[in-house]
């Protein structure tokens, strides 16, 4: 940020900083701008999901774009749902969950040519992704009603300021697997677990009872910890990647998660996958997270109430991670995909680097890989040891 310093009579100090200023959009129109629309480009590329033949990739913000995936050598883009404020989704026996900000939505995909908003659930969020611009100084929420209006947007201006103190200030505002189930990427804050649904949001895990799956219920919201960006199941188990750590969540009573334990970390990006007695995470540094390097983790959960980190690996630019039999393959940001050899996860072998592409998120199924970075859908057959690239969708 460039700083200009200047002084009045009375010796007061200013500064130049960057202020932003939200656009809100009232409840009302928000919750009237959900659409079904045909094929769209796309603007910024989020999480992917896969169900039966189709794949699912969050527009950050803005919605859902569908690809029809029965020929995986020649995926078609096919339609997308406009979802205001949409980061996530999840889907069984063809009904999709979807957040719009501080909502929750739920659409009839049985006919993928005849898209039907079912349900929606409002205001079962109070806290959600406000986006305010990287180089921010200054959130100045104004005249914002968080009882009637939803931020949709910002206007990033420079304004001159008196100095409160040597450090930006940046102001805060709180707001008030039975069946047919898909599957996400590391990145995923959502999961789906026989009857319910788990979200997680900054501080807060949402269980949903799902046993009606056109209309769903909120049974509660509980602490989850602290900045969580991501959720993984395994073994009934939810294991959640926040900035600080990973917590541990025993399912025994599924409608009521328990806290089992933590393992902490310097801050960092931390999205994790679970295989039998270990989990993987990756810290991606140099940003916003907080801390400089970037690494690949292994933790022994062996023993669910003390994780303990086993091993190290240094990466470039690490977002999301996922695993296929003794493969575990991880996007390293613009240093591209890279597969390691997990036969003993102490030792991992790296086996094969892609590079010349931007790797964000993977979803690893049965008979392809599939793989998102700079909007732009890769697909990869698995091979005798290595991976075969058969397409790469560009959907922009």
């Amino acid at each position: 940020m460039f700083v200009l310093w200047s002084c009045n009579d009375d010796d007061i100090q200013y500064e130049t900083v960057n202020v932003a200023i939200p656009q809100v959009m009232s409840k009302a129109e928000f919750r009237n701008s959900v659409e079904i629309l045909p094929s769209q480009t796309i603007d910024e590329a989020g999480k992917i999901y896969v169900y039966q033949d189709y794949i699912f990739v969050n527009d950050e913000f803005k919605g859902v774009h569908i690809i029809d995936n029965s020929n995986p050598a020649f995926p078609q883009q096919i339609s997308s749902i406009k979802i205001p404020g949409n980061v996530d989704i999840s889907i069984k026996d063809n009904y999709l969950f979807a957040d719009s900000s501080i909502d929750l939505l739920v659409f009839d995909i049985s006919n993928i040519n005849n898209i039907q908003m079912v349900e929606r659930l409002e205001d079962v969020f109070s806290y959600y992704n406000y986006q305010i611009p990287v180089g921010t100084d200054v959130a100045e929420f104004g005249d914002y009603n968080p009882e009637n209006d939803v931020i949709v947007g910002w206007e990033l201006v420079q304004q001159q300021r008196e100095v409160v103190n040597d450090d930006a200030v940046l102001e805060t505002f709180n707001g008030g697997a039975s069946g047919d189930v898909g599957t996400g990427g590391s990145l995923a804050r959502f999961q789906i677990v026989d009857n319910y649904l788990y979200t997680v949001g900054v501080s807060e895990m949402s269980i949903f009872n799902i046993e009606n799956l056109a209309q769903p219920n909120l049974v509660t919201t509980q602490y989850s910890g602290w900045n969580i960006e991501t959720m993984f199941h395994a073994d009934g188990y939810l294991y959640l990647g926040g900035s600080n750590g990973m917590y541990i969540y025993s399912l025994e009573n599924a409608a009521n998660p328990s806290y089992v334990s933590e393992f902490i970390h310097w801050e960092g990006c931390d999205p994790v996958v679970v295989d039998g007695d270990y989990a993987y995470l990756t810290l991606r540094g140099g940003n916003e997270c907080g801390q400089q390097e970037s690494v690949l983790e292994v933790i022994d959960i062996s023993d669910k109430t003390y994780p303990t980190l086993v091993a190290t690996y240094f990466l470039d630019n690490p977002y999301g991670l996922g695993f296929k039999g003794n493969s575990l393959y991880v996007c390293d940001g613009t240093s591209g995909l890279k597969v390691y050899d997990k036969t003993d996860p102490i030792q991992l072998q790296l086996s094969q680097t892609f590079i010349d592409l931007q790797a964000k998120d993977v979803v690893p199924m049965d008979d392809v890989l599939i793989m998102i970075g700079d909007n732009i859908v890769y697909q990869y057959e698995y091979g005798e040891g290595t991976l075969q690239q058969i397409s790469a969708l560009d959907l922009n």
